[in-house]
């Protein structure tokens, strides 16, 4: 089977949505770089990043019937969710919008964004390169 009869089962981003999808990476690294710094703006630009970001692989799908690659989008697609819940949770960084008490609000919401980045981080990176070498062995 030559290259150009194979179907690629994974739908690729065109120019502009990868463009989109970079730009969504910078914004959400942009705004977590400047909340270490203080910067009241930070989740300004967190927050639209992480729209973009989520929103541009949301648009990535899967069309084959490998069981592996299915689950690692699902676990992918909980990572974008995660980055979400965490642009929310730096809004709530910044001042009680939940109406909490002090001591509830230090133990529950704040900084506690930066546990819900990580953990949505350390899942986008298992599973891009865990899908990247599916996708290969299922080309072969």
């Amino acid at each position: 089977m030559t290259k150009q009869n194979r179907r690629i089962p994974m739908r690729q981003l065109n120019k502009v949505e990868t463009l989109l999808l970079l730009l969504g990476g910078l914004l959400m690294v942009t705004g977590s770089g400047a909340s270490i710094f203080l910067q009241s703006w930070a989740p300004y630009v967190f927050a639209p990043g992480a729209l973009l970001f989520a929103a541009m692989q949301m648009r990535q799908r899967y069309d084959g019937r490998n069981i592996t690659i299915r689950r690692l989008r699902r676990i992918m697609l909980i990572s974008d969710v995660l980055f979400l819940l965490a642009a929310l949770m730096m809004f709530a960084n910044q001042a009680n919008f939940f109406g909490m008490d002090f001591l509830l609000y230090i133990k529950y919401v704040h900084n506690n964004w930066i546990v819900i980045l990580l953990v949505a981080a350390i899942l986008q990176l298992y599973t891009s390169h865990r899908i990247a070498n599916e996708l290969e062995k299922e080309s072969q």
